[in-house]
């Protein structure tokens, strides 16, 4: 039915009518549809349960070709974790046992939560020297509670948080942390481990390697002299680990059909180092046990010997609490950041929210392990990546090797020295920072970006980890916050293309920035609108950060190119307001020969606006009274064009825009 007179449009409301369709007019959105929208139903929640185990989703399909991916990925990183675990223990200043109880419950549990097949729980570099850092720190204060309990209770205090943070689904708060972020305070820490595990290389000491980087770095250089024989097991195993990735990667550029061998040698380089110093170890020290020529790790307890519920108390929990910002931002953006770039790499998507909850629980669950806090680790998930992983159950296997070298090799664990796990450290951080070209990369596309990046390379360099992190992060946060209040639009002409075939010619209209600032070809005439009317363009949504700025760039435009209609509004000197430019004395002739039109009309397009607040609706009305002042006696006419949302609608209809 066609629309009679009765049926006016009042409220803006969107309209569709032809000679075959009856009427549409879309409804007003009301408070208690949106709440009824957004509860979760019956289904909701059970789609949210099930959700929190995936496996359940993929296991049932689970078959042979999968099972022998997952096998030789899972060993593979079985036989890498091992000695890094120890390793990292090491350098959150606890017994290495603790790294493979870390190592252990991290790709046990992830199984149950994943939703990417490369990733690998466990201990990592940055946590690890975020963990010894914190252990020192409540030590001066709390000299009663010992690394590991520290260590635990800042696991379970870790998983506490970002477990909640994963059940209220807010994963995408991540997203917020930018790349050249991560990759300053990623930069910063492995510059940080790196120079701190110099000392342990060379046997040096006599200083403390937890001060700044730049200080332990001087510090090595002034000590040099007093090296011992660790550098003779320390230097060689740092080379020999360089050497081999480097002969495996020419290797497989020479010979791409055994690409795979070459992998997989490179991949176990680390236990192949490891085993050929142990063995060297055991030659100069097997008449030496009591006293060692070189560090070496000593008596590794067989299973799980710290097993049990956790020792934590109220001073315990308030002593670390206080660090608590900092590991939590290392564990959600490690983990986050490695995951769904490997998703990304291997066509799959993660689920954030879901993430955390895995990180969550493993670190819950870890401390009654024995374990301190864990994350994503990138070196091991890229090995099990290239190995060919099939499926999260990898971590099962992975957790199997983990558990034989828990109960079987702790005798073999006796002759490690120290200096080839300090080198085994050293050659795993260096991946972790970002190489030259990709800094250049990030200049051309932001330079503000890159100098981010270098203050929080700087802060943890010259700070601490902790400072370089809140330094990238604050930065990053500023620069967005800037961004969105200082955002600009775009006043719009008319462009009228022809589009020709052999039948006809047509021709349709578009909108085109007068001043050319998308981008448009700048030889293209746009015809402006009529005088005294002005098209605005938002580039974004007009929220309380950012409507300031759109209105002030308007105001002013409008206040420019237009005359006031009634030049005496302020007949007298005195009447002028303090703000308002002009002459000492009204002359009616003056501005009755100003050549500059009156104001029309604004004509706001909002085919980009998908919300609008009430900071911003206010400030609309109060320009819209600014306005109509410059153009007394006549009221100037507002139109929204392009407006799709239906709670936008609303907003305007309600500030007596509609």
């Amino acid at each position: 039915d066609p629309i009679s007179n009765a049926d006016r449009i009042t409220r803006g409301e969107s309209i569709g009518t032809t000679n075959n369709t009856l009427t549409y007019v879309e409804e007003d959105p009301t408070v208690s549809g949106w709440i009824k929208d957004n509860t979760p139903g019956v289904a909701d929640v059970k789609r949210y349960i099930s959700g929190l185990f995936p496996f359940t989703e993929w296991l049932p399909r689970y078959n042979t070709t999968w099972f022998l991916g997952d096998l030789v990925a899972g060993i593979t990183v079985g036989a890498v974790v091992v000695p890094q675990g120890m390793a990292y223990a090491q350098l959150a200043t606890l017994p290495v046992e603790y790294g493979l109880y870390s190592s252990f419950v991290g790709v046990l549990i992830y199984f149950f939560f994943a939703t990417s097949k490369d990733i690998t729980i466990g201990p990592v570099a940055v946590m690890s020297l975020l963990t010894g850092t914190i252990i020192a720190t409540v030590h001066e204060t709390n000299p009663d509670l010992s690394g590991p309990v520290i260590a635990n209770v800042l696991a379970l205090l870790c998983g506490a948080v970002v477990f909640s943070l994963g059940m209220l689904r807010l994963g995408f708060i991540v997203d917020f942390i930018p790349l050249p972020a991560i990759g300053a305070f990623m930069t910063g820490s492995a510059l940080n481990i790196a120079v701190g595990q110099i000392p342990g290389l060379l046997g040096i000491t006599g200083f403390s390697t937890r001060d700044s980087t730049y200080k332990v770095f001087i510090h090595s250089i002034e000590h040099l002299g007093r090296s011992k024989l660790d550098a003779a097991i320390g230097l060689p195993a740092l080379v020999l680990l360089y050497s081999v990735r480097y002969l495996c990667n020419l290797g497989a550029r020479r010979y791409p059909s055994k690409a795979k061998i070459f992998f997989f040698v490179s991949t176990l380089r680390t236990v192949f180092t490891i085993c050929l110093f142990v063995f060297v170890s055991y030659l100069m020290n097997r008449h030496h046990r009591t006293h060692p020529r070189v560090k070496i790790l000593g008596t590794v307890p067989r299973g799980f010997k710290h097993m049990g519920i956790p020792q934590i108390d109220r001073a315990s929990v308030v002593a670390v609490a206080k660090q608590l910002p900092g590991a939590v931002i290392v564990l959600l953006i490690e983990h986050i950041a490695i995951s769904k770039s490997f998703g990304r790499v291997n066509n799959y998507t993660i689920r954030p929210s879901q993430e955390l909850i895995a990180i969550g629980v493993t670190n819950l669950l870890g401390p009654f392990f024995g374990a301190y806090p864990a994350t994503g680790s990138f070196s091991r998930t890229a090995i099990k990546s290239k190995a060919g992983v099939r499926t999260p159950l990898g971590g099962l296997i992975t957790a199997m090797v983990v558990l034989l070298a828990i109960y079987a090799l702790p005798p073999l664990f006796f002759y490690i020295p120290n200096a080839s796990l300090a080198a085994v450290i050293i050659h795993a951080v260096g991946d972790l920072i970002t190489p030259p070209n990709v800094v250049y990369n990030w200049w051309k596309v932001n330079p503000p970006e890159v100098i981010i990046f270098f203050a929080g390379v700087i802060g943890a360099v010259f700070g601490t980890v902790e400072i370089g992190i809140y330094t990238s992060i604050a930065s990053t946060g500023g620069l967005l916050l800037y961004r969105i209040a200082k955002s600009q639009g775009d006043f719009l002409g008319r462009v009228v293309i022809y589009d020709n075939d052999k039948l006809s010619t047509t021709t349709r209209e578009v909108y085109l920035p007068l001043d050319h600032a998308d981008g448009s070809n700048p030889d293209i005439p746009v015809e402006e609108p009529l005088p005294g009317v002005f098209i605005y363009r938002p580039r974004q949504s007009p929220l309380y950060p950012s409507v300031g700025g759109y209105t002030d760039q308007l105001v002013w435009v409008v206040q420019q190119k237009t005359k006031r209609t009634n030049p005496m509004s302020y007949p007298r000197l005195g009447d002028q307001p303090w703000n308002m430019p002009g002459p000492r004395k009204i002359d009616p002739n003056a501005a009755a020969n100003d050549p500059r039109p009156t104001l029309k009309a604004i004509i706001w397009d909002f085919t980009s606006v998908e919300h609008l607040d009430v900071t911003a609706a206010q400030i609309l009305q109060d320009v819209r009274s600014q306005l109509d002042r410059h153009a007394s006696p006549d009221v100037v006419e507002w139109h929204f064009a392009g407006v799709h949302r239906p709670w936008v609608k609303r907003a305007l209809a309600s500030a007596g825009f509609g």
